[in-house]
């Protein structure tokens, strides 16, 4: 099955952006963007369809743009304005994500001044 590879994390002062790349190993067209946050669950913050719809969770509204390039088998998160409450692992997967061994690594996000 496909697997994923997030990268582009980092500490990053609030008010700083950042934009996170993720490579899938095929092509998958309903593709979303995850966080985990310490001693939360894993939500879905971003997704891209193959409609060309995108979805935001409030809290990123206007703040997180999702994108994709199906030539590269890849998907991107372009994070501004950043909060301390954005720190998290952000992950890449399917929507619905596919099974539990699908999960990369991720990439940690840390908005600390």
């Amino acid at each position: 099955q496909a697997q994923f590879v997030e990268s582009g994390g980092g500490l990053v002062q609030p008010g700083g952006s950042l934009r996170l790349s993720c490579a899938a190993s095929e092509r998958l067209y309903d593709m979303g963007w995850y966080r985990q946050a310490p001693g939360k669950q894993r939500e879905l913050v971003a997704a891209i369809f193959r409609s060309g719809n995108r979805n935001y969770v409030d809290s990123v509204k206007g703040r997180f743009t999702i994108s994709g390039d199906n030539t590269k088998n890849a998907v991107y998160l372009r994070m501004n304005s950043l909060k301390p409450e954005d720190t998290a692992v952000y992950y890449c997967n399917a929507v619905p994500p596919l099974s539990s061994e699908s999960w990369g690594q991720g990439t940690q996000v840390y908005v600390s001044s």
